[in-house]
């Protein structure tokens, strides 16, 4: 997720490093260089204009206090105005209304809207709602089906509809339907189209005054970069709207959207979707994403993950032995894998680390990196419970029936033993010596540690 952003402003940020002071003239020439990477990411053009012009005028007002260098008192500026741009703080659903609280979800098609409803219906299960799914997308072959099968998966109740209803007529059953089994929460899947048309939002603006939802989300692509800001500008000018669910943000290396479409439409973005799994839809916390997107990471999401998806009891489990240096064993190095796997992968971690701690794995390519982990744990299931807790007794023969059982190399299974073998000498130099020798043993292992 906005890796070329990232990567542009971080460079612009680094030339005013040596600056001894802040001037008009450096300030220019960072502007200049800010604006460029704001275009790439394909930021609207208004939104580039108001956010420069802002960043200029506070930066040169900056007094630089002594504790700060002129690059850091910049980036400063920038991450308050990119936070501000995209709306200052996290803005919450509001389910204040007599039960049952309708979400009405809108968007084209293709932008995620049945996913996301699912992904919705999930999150607020885990807040102990009561939730009914409900789909109206009744020319969209199978989509009423994606949405049951979504709903069994996530056991959320699903109201029964087909193609062959209207969609106000499904709206009205389903309102009565949730009233009567005392629903908290009814979403409301409507149906997209490829492109914005007067039926659409007849259909759309009729669902609405039948519903009279508390939220009415709209659902965009954070690929289609400007179009989506166009696309959120004409269904705001006929829909009120109270909310954006920004989709595919793991797969936009751009972010303009992001960026963009509060500004222009005057709506909160409440959640963005960082993955296709049923877990992949976070809160939108604009002083985070400024964060990331100024390579200065999200620990504070990295930490929420973890509480929720990490076992705190194994956790804990594997801390003794690390602290003790004895007893861990590929079992716990299992157990560490499929933890990472919860929070999202490789990717998903790396992508909210500090671009500093990031670069310890160079440049890694999250896609690898997810194969590696599979691969790795294809071996470890291949072995005998006794060869996972004393790996030491794995020699030829056994290499050879491991290898067969993953499907891999002997020299995968090698490499395996090999650098579980350092890992273990390096949580026995951190038992005896202390943090300070753990990190001299991983700079001398790893270049570029510490």
């Amino acid at each position: 997720m906005l890796e070329n952003l990232t990567g542009r402003l971080q460079s612009v940020l680094k030339t005013l490093r040596g600056q001894a002071r802040l001037t008009e003239a450096n300030i220019a020439d960072a502007m200049r260089e800010v604006r460029m990477a704001l275009l790439e990411a394909d930021v609207a053009l208004p939104v580039v204009k108001d956010f420069i012009a802002q960043v200029k005028l506070r930066a040169q007002g900056r007094e630089v206090i002594q504790s700060l260098t002129p690059g850091q008192a910049v980036i400063q500026v920038v991450h308050e105005e990119l936070t501000a741009l995209m709306g200052k703080e996290n803005v919450t659903l509001n389910l204040s209304t007599v039960p049952p609280a309708v979400i009405l979800m809108a968007g084209l098609q293709g932008s995620g809207k049945t996913t996301t409803s699912a992904k919705l219906a999930k999150l607020l299960k885990e807040q102990k709602k009561k939730v009914l799914l409900v789909s109206a997308d009744v020319y969209r072959p199978a989509a009423i089906d994606q949405l049951r099968t979504l709903a069994r998966t996530l056991e959320i109740d699903f109201f029964q509809s087909d193609i062959s209803q209207k969609p106000a007529l499904i709206a009205g059953d389903s309102l009565d339907f949730a009233k009567r089994g005392y629903y908290d929460v009814v979403i409301f899947d409507t149906a997209g189209r490829l492109g914005i048309d007067e039926e659409m939002m007849a259909e759309i603006k009729e669902l609405h005054t039948i519903l009279k939802p508390i939220e009415t989300l709209f659902v965009v692509d954070a690929m289609q970069g400007q179009d989506a800001v166009n696309t959120a500008r004409s269904f705001n000018d006929v829909l009120p709207l109270t909310g954006i669910v920004l989709t595919k943000m793991d797969g936009d290396s751009r972010g303009g959207a992001a960026l963009s479409v509060r500004h222009v439409t005057g709506k909160p973005i409440k959640f963005v979707g960082v993955s296709e799994k049923v877990d992949g839809l976070e809160p939108f916390y604009p002083e985070r994403m400024a964060s990331r997107i100024l390579g200065m990471g999200d620990v504070l999401s990295l930490i929420e993950q973890a509480q929720k998806n990490v076992d705190l009891a194994e956790a804990q489990k594997v801390a003794e032995k690390l602290k003790s240096g004895k007893g861990f064993d590929l079992n716990d190095f299992k157990s560490q894998m499929q933890q990472m796997r919860k929070m999202g992968g490789v990717g998903a971690l790396m992508d909210k680390m500090p671009t500093q701690m990031s670069g310890m794995a160079g440049k890694m390519n999250s896609e690898d990196a997810e194969k590696s982990l599979r691969r790795i744990e294809g071996i470890i299931n291949s072995m005998t419970p006794l060869e996972r807790s004393r790996p030491d007794i794995i020699k030829a023969t056994r290499k050879r029936r491991i290898a067969a059982g993953s499907g891999v190399q002997v020299q995968d299974v090698n490499r395996l033993l090999n650098q579980f073998e350092e890992i273990q000498k390096m949580m026995k130099m951190f038992s005896k010596g202390g943090m300070g020798k753990f990190m001299r043993a991983m700079q001398g292992r790893f270049p570029g540690v510490g």
